[in-house]
């Protein structure tokens, strides 16, 4: 069993920047792919970014590409997602997200395929 509990989340206006953490607990940290998923108002739950166990690779969304960047310290159980240039579309719940083992690409963005979850972080960005 893993925990995640996602912090940083807030209201910041549109140009902003916002850094999320998501601390996990319960298993060997290094050994999961972590994720950031979001979910805007009346929308479906979306991949924006993922990281693989290793560190290695990165994975991002079209629409966040350049924009955001996702990092993990292994020694601190943590992940990030550090968020530049926000839009008022980025407006959303932020969930971290967690599953073991090493996985392609294409994996990342599907939904049913993460096993841990967090309870979610708002982020507001404001005109």
């Amino acid at each position: 069993q893993v925990q995640l509990v996602e912090s940083g989340g807030g209201l910041v206006q549109a140009g902003g920047s916002l850094r999320l953490s998501c601390a996990a607990s319960g298993r060997t940290f290094s050994n999961y792919a972590l994720a950031w998923f979001r979910q805007a108002p009346g929308k479906e739950r979306e991949f924006a970014a993922g990281i693989s166990a290793d560190g290695r690779n990165t994975y991002y969304a079209d629409s966040v590409k350049g924009r955001f960047a996702i990092s993990r310290d292994n020694a601190k159980n943590t992940v990030y997602l550090q968020m530049n240039s926000l839009k008022t579309e980025d407006t959303a719940v932020y969930y971290c997200a967690a599953r073991y083992g090493t996985y392609s690409e294409a994996y990342y963005s599907m939904l049913l395929a993460w096993a841990y979850w967090g309870q979610g972080t708002q982020v507001t960005v404001s005109p």
